[in-house]
């Protein structure tokens, strides 16, 4: 029986490598699609072994090449998306809804069995954020072009690998005070990296085709719950404080001078809404892929990095590392 060949795009992201370790383990053959094979290849070869993958270098809106890789591929799954907006036409309208709305295209073109796309939870209420108007916006085009079309809405995603918790723990390791944006009351679901390529594994493997899926990790934490675990684990003191909502816009706008900005205006206003299970649609527990990992136990595993003495720390996990100033 010919293996299928799932056609990937964002491949060499936390998100990305999780992925293709996993298809290659159960007999899937992979084609990544990458914009600089320099840069990305020695990252994404050492997922799979030899014959599994393969690497293609392109721009991803040269149709006249995409096309030719959608010939051969079963699947294709778009793991792409930015958190802000750069000058070099990587814009949230570009990458978030011209670029899916152009695969679920050649989706249809092809018979593709089947288009996974990763959109992100919470965007029907965030109605003032470019950034979820423009996931909005990408979901409306892929289910209008490809109806059979999986779209997977995941909370925060979180593992050793990402933009998160290893971004506070190394801002709570040089800060003496940390902001708390709303009050630091706004709740999430936190994902495990792992948790979702499960999901995403099950899409494929059972042809799954539920349009919207809401992706969540076990339990519901607070943005302040979320700072006070870290603050637990790399064994730290520091101030968490409400800062009011003015400052917060004037911080963002000097952070948005930057290359990688900390925090943008349009981040500020994803952070006025939860980020939890909606109601409206499947979850994953819905398709039989429930998470597994807490919170707590995997950045457990990666946090000495943070820590005084790395790996040989022998400072104990205590809840008195939070210093809280009145709410």
């Amino acid at each position: 029986m010919k293996a299928k060949n799932c056609l990937i795009f964002g491949g060499s992201g936390q998100i990305g490598r999780n992925l293709i370790r996993k298809l290659t383990k159960n007999n899937y053959q992979v084609t990544v699609v990458t914009r600089n094979v320099h840069q990305k290849s020695y990252v994404i070869k050492t997922q799979a072994n030899a014959g599994f993958i393969e690497i293609v270098e392109s721009n991803i809106f040269e149709e006249h090449k995409l096309r030719k890789l959608f010939e051969k591929a079963d699947v294709c799954v778009n793991l792409i998306g930015i958190l802000f907006e750069s000058k070099k036409g990587n814009t949230f309208k570009n990458i978030h809804t011209v670029f899916p709305s152009l695969l679920s295209k050649l989706c249809k073109e092809y018979k593709l069995k089947n288009f996974i796309h990763i959109s992100a939870l919470g965007i029907n209420e965030a109605v003032d954020s470019d950034y979820a108007k423009s996931k909005l916006e990408g979901e409306e085009r892929i289910l209008k072009n490809y109806p059979l079309a999986t779209i997977l809405r995941p909370s925060i995603v979180f593992s050793q690998d990402d933009q998160l918790t290893t971004q506070f723990m190394t801002l709570l390791n040089r800060l003496p005070i940390f902001p708390l944006y709303y009050g630091g009351k706004t709740k999430f679901a936190p994902i495990h990296c792992s948790d979702l390529t499960d999901v995403i594994l099950n899409v494929i493997s059972n042809n799954v085709s539920s349009k919207i899926i809401e992706c969540v990790g076990p339990e519901i934490i607070s943005f302040k719950e979320i700072l006070e675990k870290l603050l637990n684990l790399i064994g730290k003191k520091r101030l968490l404080i409400p800062m009011p909502l003015k400052l917060a816009e004037i911080s963002a706008r000097c952070f948005e001078i930057m290359p990688k900005p900390i925090l943008t205006r349009d981040q500020l206003k994803l952070l006025k809404y939860d980020n939890v299970l909606s109601g409206k649609y499947k979850s994953n527990s819905d398709i039989g892929v429930p998470s597994l990992r807490y919170f707590d136990d995997e950045v457990k595993k990666y946090c000495y990095m943070w820590r005084e003495g790395g790996q040989f720390s022998t400072e104990k996990y205590t809840s008195d590392n939070v210093d809280m100033k009145a709410n």
